[in-house]
């Protein structure tokens, strides 16, 4: 069963069509990747189907759980399990790691703080950072990129949600540290989690269920993630060696 179907959607920004007739599926309990080169359109979709300020689907339909979200507002979408993790973490200037963490998690952490504090133990050393140097400092500029990206990826542990879209989880992490972050994924899913990993890298996307391939604002392959892959890096590496797109 689908958790997640996104239907002929179209998104224009600017005068320019980003998205030109997006068509994806998610399953319940499924990771499934979006692979592509830098300025395919993968963070446009991640953020429209999140509902993020200005993005808007021009036309097409968002169904989340089975209800057209296009209207929703995106703090609607997160009440009913819906997150993402944008490519650029936030800082949060006076707002320590454990009141971030506590912020997302259901009420029954909030109720019982031992429960709350167990699973942010949990979350920060499944992201490899130490819960005793961590929890009592701050979500701001002290931090480097990479730490903010592992705190904000424990956040989403801590949120248990049904549907967690990662733009580029990678971003900003040594990549001595993509088990990790595989870990972060199984452990999600595990959990029961769906999750819709955004990325340029075919040795990320390797680890899905299944991977689509996005280019030019268009899904133009669907299925095991190896043979995406490999498609991905024999028709798409000319772009990437001139830094020009060409049609497929």
């Amino acid at each position: 069963m689908n958790i997640l179907e996104v239907r002929n959607l179209k998104v224009i920004r600017g005068n320019k069509e980003i998205l030109k007739g997006i068509n994806l599926d998610v399953k319940e309990n499924e990771i499934h990747a979006i692979v592509g080169p830098n300025g395919s359109g993968k963070s446009t979709l991640a953020y429209t189907i999140m509902g993020a300020s200005g993005y808007y689907p021009s036309s097409g339909e968002i169904i989340y759980k089975g209800e057209i979200i296009n209207n929703w507002k995106i703090y609607e979408r997160a009440r009913k399990g819906l997150t993402l993790a944008w490519q650029e973490p936030a800082r949060f200037e006076g707002i320590r790691v454990r009141t971030y963490l506590k912020i997302g998690m259901k009420e029954e952490y909030k109720k019982d703080l031992d429960l709350a504090y167990k699973k942010m133990i949990e979350a920060l050393r499944l992201v490899n950072l130490e819960p005793n140097k961590y929890l009592n400092r701050y979500v701001d500029e002290t931090l480097s990129g990479g730490e903010r990206k592992r705190i904000e990826l424990a956040s989403i542990i801590c949120m248990e949600p049904d549907l967690a879209i990662l733009d580029e989880p990678d971003s900003g992490i040594d990549i001595v540290s993509f088990d990790e972050i595989k870990r972060v994924f199984n452990y999600l899913k595990e959990n029961g989690s769906s999750l819709l990993i955004i990325t340029h890298r075919e040795e990320l996307a390797n680890h899905a269920d299944r991977a689509s391939l996005l280019c030019f604002g268009e899904i133009i392959k669907t299925g095991d993630p190896k043979k995406v892959g490999k498609f991905y890096i024999e028709r798409c590496g000319k772009c990437y060696k001139s830094g020009e797109f060409y049609e497929c």
